[in-house]
């Protein structure tokens, strides 16, 4: 008995030992270090704002203001760590704001402050080589910007190491999303297929990280040293690209595609589009540069330009980088490949079969034929169009639909005329404001307080925002975000706010399952199989969800 224990002792000994030799190793290659800044440069970490307005900042040329529309506008210029810090002290408030609602949302999804600190460290190792996948322009930019962030959130990490891994988030996060994939939807036509025969794109950026989160849109314009002038859409804190613009005009958007869960680091898309939006002037520049790195995930770049007149896409895996070319004069992208290179793997053959992916891309085809000659305003009607193929209503927020109720932001460009126009809240559906990016960027600083968007060109609101049915639907997230909490609410009152979407019979479903109540649980799931459900998956889920009702009934 005593050689017994001595054993057990041993091995419970060993495997503390290896379990604080694990954490310490993490400990240690999670500790990033920001690189070194010119000394020169070092000096614009004190620098400060004048404010000259409520919501309008300057620094020197550099200004921030929150424009009537509810969009902050901010203008920077420089070298890559001076830009950086003026970045982050013209918008400090948005750069705390956002962590407090991307943090928020983390604890949402996981409650435990011992596991919170830990998944520190396993994100920290698994990024560890992060820094140096990137270029020396990148990371100064990021610690520039980090001088903005809050000390709150040191339990997370440094500010340099905290915001260097947001920028990672979102190849993470759709990575290990794959089987709930929420897809964002673009396209673009020109020639025969325009008005004006001028190129026009459009997409919804459907990234969805809370409400809080999506409040505080923040259009930057930014003058590097080196580079174009280029503008994006983006959110405090943050200087990868996901839609944006240059003065060539060149544009790109981002759509995610299906990924294995990443092994080890690469560069993040949105610094790869960022590397894009800086340094391509057309199409070759932009495959080039798409070439020549590696990313962390699969993602599809929709390149517009200007200089070629027309739109193609770059299809990346972190091993293959393709490129699907237009037929005629437009092109569509969801959250499938194209190209012949990819468009028949196993992976993409999956997305096709099991996400929302392809019925997306259809109803977009079906919509742009019949769109006589496209124009901006069209463009805007298409990406706010709620409803399946052919017409059929399939319910507010199905992710079959293009307008799914949730995008970030949605966005329109024209790249010849250098125009782009940003929406609105809420989502979509508000006025898209229009941008002369030729104007903006003539500008000598801001030395009061003016509206800097085009007015004259703004598409007006849509008119579902005046309908009972806006309402419902407004009521119906509101109860269904009850239902999350596990709190009491009224199920025919909820069913009849949003009597077409499946998930609505889906969220009945598990209220009533929650409460032992099984007979009505599974009536609730048969009823959601005779809605359109979104995914192959969601399907297979239901119907585990009826065979539990079965056996807690037999």
């Amino acid at each position: 008995m005593k050689k017994l224990l001595k054993y057990i002792a041993y091995f419970f000994g060993t495997l503390l030992l290896l379990f604080a030799v694990f954490i310490t190793y993490m400990v240690i290659v999670s500790d990033i270090q920001p690189p070194k800044v010119d000394g020169n440069d070092a000096g614009f970490v004190s620098i400060q704002r004048k404010q000259i307005d409520t919501n309008c900042y300057v620094i020197g040329n550099n200004w921030i203001r929150k424009s009537k529309s509810g969009i902050w506008e901010m203008y920077v210029e420089g070298k890559p760590f001076e830009r950086g810090v003026i970045n982050g002290k013209l918008s400090q408030e948005l750069v705390q704001k956002q962590e407090e609602a991307f943090v928020d949302q983390i604890a949402k999804l996981i409650p435990s402050k011992s596991y919170q600190h830990f998944l520190k460290y396993l994100i920290g190792f698994f990024n560890k080589n992060l820094p140096k996948n990137l270029t020396e322009e990148q990371k100064l930019e990021i610690y520039g910007v980090s001088q903005a962030a809050s000390h709150e959130f040191d339990f997370i990490g440094t500010p340099y190491q905290r915001i260097l891994n947001y920028h990672g988030a979102h190849d993470i996060g759709h990575a290990l999303q794959n089987f709930a994939l929420v897809g964002c939807s673009s396209f673009s036509t020109w020639n025969d297929k325009s008005q004006d025969s001028t190129l026009i794109t459009g997409r919804n950026f459907d990234f969805y990280v809370g409400d809080k989160f999506a409040e505080d849109k923040l259009l930057l314009f930014c003058n590097p040293t080196k580079g174009y002038k280029f503008m994006i859409v983006t959110w405090g804190g943050f200087t990868g690209v996901v839609s944006g613009m240059n003065l060539e005009g060149l544009s790109i958007t981002l759509n995610a595609s299906k990924s294995s869960i990443p092994t080890g680091t690469a560069e993040p898309v949105s610094l790869i589009a960022r590397e894009i939006l800086q340094y391509a002037k057309n199409i070759d520049d932009a495959i080039k540069i798409a070439k020549s790195r590696k990313s962390f995930v699969s993602e599809s770049f929709m390149i517009s330009s200007a200089a070629d007149n027309k739109t193609i896409i770059i299809e990346k895996t972190p091993d293959v980088t393709a490129v699907a070319y237009p037929t005629n004069n437009e092109i569509i992208c969801t959250n499938h490949y194209q190209s012949k290179e990819l468009l028949n793997t196993d992976k993409n053959e999956e997305q096709i079969k099991q996400s929302a992916s392809e019925y997306r891309y259809q109803r977009i085809k079906e919509l742009l034929n019949k769109t006589d000659k496209n124009t901006p305003q069209k463009t805007a009607s298409i990406l706010r169009n709620q409803f399946g193929l052919n017409n059929q209503f399939i319910g507010y927020g199905n992710e079959k639909a293009v307008n799914q109720l949730i995008c970030h932001h949605s966005i329109i460009f024209e790249p010849k005329k250098k125009i782009v126009w940003v929406s609105t809240h809420p989502w979509q559906l508000g006025e898209y404001i229009a941008y002369d990016l030729n104007k903006i960027f003539a500008m000598k600083g801001l030395q009061q307080n003016h509206e800097i968007a085009d007015a004259a060109l703004t598409i007006k609101s849509d008119e579902f925002l005046q309908t009972t049915d806006y309402k419902s639907f407004i009521e119906f997230r509101k109860i269904k975000e009850k239902i999350l909490n596990k709190e009491t609410i009224d199920v025919a009152k909820f069913i009849k706010l949003n009597p077409e979407y499946y998930d609505t019979y889906v969220l009945a479903g598990n209220y009533w399952f929650d409460k032992k109540r099984y007979k009505i649980a599974k009536k609730q799931y048969q009823t959601a199989l005779t809605k359109e459900v979104a995914t192959k998956y969601e399907i297979e889920n239901i119907k585990e969800k009826i065979e539990k009702c079965n056996k807690k009934l037999n």
